[in-house]
């Protein structure tokens, strides 16, 4: 008997964990020898991309309906080292007891995390990056008419105007109208470079800048966060803005195990691996998702996104499985790269190529987001028949293919 381990409960780690079980019953003869195990510190597949919105507690699938239904065993701790050497995970289980979990192929899939500034104040940060930031947030956003009045309560200060910031900013304008709409409502949008969405290019950006206008979104570019309290922020510049609500959104890092394993890492902190998603230089051990620098195209490296994350998990699954039962792998192949970019309550813009081509705005583009958040990345659950047809790495997104 052979063992699988994932570590990571994400988008990539439950589409490695139903693609390896895919494959091994696909091949029936060899099927009993192997056993996939997922290793996870929640009980839910959060679904990340969906955060900025309204009653993000909402936004999860529980676990054991995916793996449940496919045989694949969960087990709830956090891990805390790796030991490529050994072939072994050490965690801590809810019952704050020490466990050592021993592996043939380990997939490493726990994503990337928020970088936190220090700065001064730092504590009175929000951040939609896990389910219980976003979820802190959205519930001091429905406190905020029930406090006492004073300047800046219905403000929103939101760091970073790239992807993320764009959305919270935008879903921002029209919450807070709804939430007062009796009072004076303010979004700022701060940028330490002097464009909106730098990361996102000449293509979209006009659209974008038209929409934030429309929205009377507020921008200090060029500008940055130097200090904050409950009640303001000061920018760089010595502007201080009066605010309830100050949300961090710039700069993302892969997961910190990453440096449990002996390989180079780019600028994100994300393992080197090679066509296969095999870590080069690391034995045995894959990743997927957030912690995978894999190259999407000549000349072009996956994106920290679960446009990415999905295929990720669904190539390094069925290799990692192959590797045991002595299949052939099959290279890493994405779908051609686009983005959805959400814009408030009407708004989104849909392109594609890495020079980000503008395809679809308005309501068009607004329909396909909506369906991508509410359908498209949601897993199938219960039904293992389902869940394993969904797993096959061949499987690309419905023909818009736009994925946030």
């Amino acid at each position: 008997m052979t063992s699988i381990l994932i570590v990571g409960g994400g988008f990539a780690g439950v589409w490695s964990a139903a693609a390896a079980v895919r494959l091994a019953r696909e091949n029936t003869s060899k099927a009993g020898e192997l056993t996939v195990t997922l290793i996870s510190s929640g009980d839910d597949l959060v679904i990340r991309p969906r955060l900025y919105e309204t009653d993000p507690g909402d936004m999860r699938v529980p676990l054991d309906r995916i793996l449940g239904p496919i045989g694949v065993r969960r087990i709830a701790a956090t891990v805390t080292d790796i030991d490529p050497a050994s072939r072994t995970v050490s965690a801590i289980g809810r019952d704050a007891k020490s466990l050592v979990l021993s592996y043939d192929r380990l997939v490493l899939a726990t994503g990337s995390q928020l970088v936190r500034p220090t700065l001064p104040g730092a504590e009175h940060l929000f951040d939609v990056d896990t389910l219980t930031g976003a979820a802190t947030l959205d519930h001091h956003l429905k406190r905020l008419p029930g406090r006492i009045s004073h300047e800046g309560q219905f403000t929103a200060v939101v760091v970073g105007a790239g992807f993320t910031g764009l959305e919270v900013a935008t879903e921002l304008a029209g919450r807070l109208a709804g939430l007062a709409p009796d009072r004076n409502t303010r979004v700022v949008l701060v940028q330490r470079t002097n464009e909106l969405g730098p990361e996102l290019g000449p293509g979209p950006r006009p659209h974008i800048a038209d929409v934030v206008d429309h929205l009377g979104i507020e921008q200090r570019l060029n500008s940055t966060v130097e200090s904050i309290t409950a009640d303001a922020v000061t920018l760089s510049d010595g502007e201080v803005i009066p605010t309830a609500t100050v949300i961090w959104t710039a700069g993302m890092f892969a997961s910190p195990l990453t440096a449990d394993v002996a390989s180079s890492r780019d600028a994100l902190g994300r393992l080197e691996v090679d066509q296969h998603l095999q870590v080069i230089g690391a034995d045995g051990i894959y990743a997927a998702g957030d912690t995978a620098a894999a190259t999407a195209e000549p000349g072009h490296t996956v994106m920290q996104s679960c446009q990415h994350a999905v295929p990720l998990g669904k190539f390094a699954g069925h290799n990692v499985a192959a590797d045991l039962l002595g299949i052939d792998q099959v290279p890493f192949s994405p779908d051609p790269y686009v983005t959805c970019l959400d814009l408030g309550a009407t708004e989104a813009v849909v392109t594609s190529g890495w020079d980000r081509a503008v395809q679809m705005t308005g309501a068009d583009a607004k329909k396909l987001k909506r369906q991508i958040n509410a359908e498209w990345i949601y897993p199938p659950v219960d039904d293992a028949a389902t869940i394993l047809e969904h797993a096959d790495y061949r499987i690309t997104w419905p023909s818009a293919s736009a994925h946030a």
